[in-house]
């Protein structure tokens, strides 16, 4: 494999010219990669994406190299609401608190708020959800993401749970 990637690697003059194809069905949680470009070498190391899980349903991941919470409501919270009707979220600007409300989640069963999981600045929210909001139910923490939190004090994180503590919580 070294040998491999030495050739590629001296073989290219461009950046272009180097593909790198990295799948792992696996892996359950998110994870981001970095490239660090020295001289005509591109390394690629990998960091994972903490997400964290509130009492509430809500989750957050988050990405230490952009400071951003990817914010939104657990697969457990999604099967329990049935399917759901409409969203309403926060405005982008919107500074919020750790426990704030920023939104709303209501469904055919019912209707549920939405917690804000860490204290910041709401940098974007997604508007896919306005005309899908079946999206929460089919893909509820990637696709039906709420919104994005640029977060003002990510030790707040320390305080939320793993995901090992959130599924203990709700299934006794």
């Amino acid at each position: 494999m070294q040998s491999i990637l030495r050739r590629t690697l001296a073989s290219s003059n461009s950046l272009s010219r180097c593909r790198v194809n990295i799948t792992s069905r696996a892996v359950s949680r998110p994870f981001a990669f970095r490239t660090i470009v020295k001289s005509s070498y591109v390394f690629l190391t990998l960091h994972e994406t903490a997400k964290k899980y509130t009492v509430e349903h809500e989750c957050v991941a988050f990405d230490d190299s952009t400071g951003l919470g990817v914010i939104s409501i657990t697969d457990h919270a999604q099967s329990s609401l049935g399917d759901v009707v409409f969203v309403e979220l926060p405005q982008v600007g919107t500074e919020v608190a750790q426990h704030d409300q920023i939104g709303a989640v209501e469904s055919v069963k019912a209707a549920s708020d939405i917690y804000a999981p860490v204290s910041g600045m709401v940098e974007e929210i997604n508007d896919t959800l306005a005309d899908q909001p079946g999206l929460l139910n089919k893909s509820p923490e990637e696709k039906g993401w709420l919104c994005k939190i640029k977060l003002s004090d990510p030790s707040e994180l320390e305080k939320l749970m793993n995901e090992e503590e959130y599924k203990a919580s709700y299934e006794h």
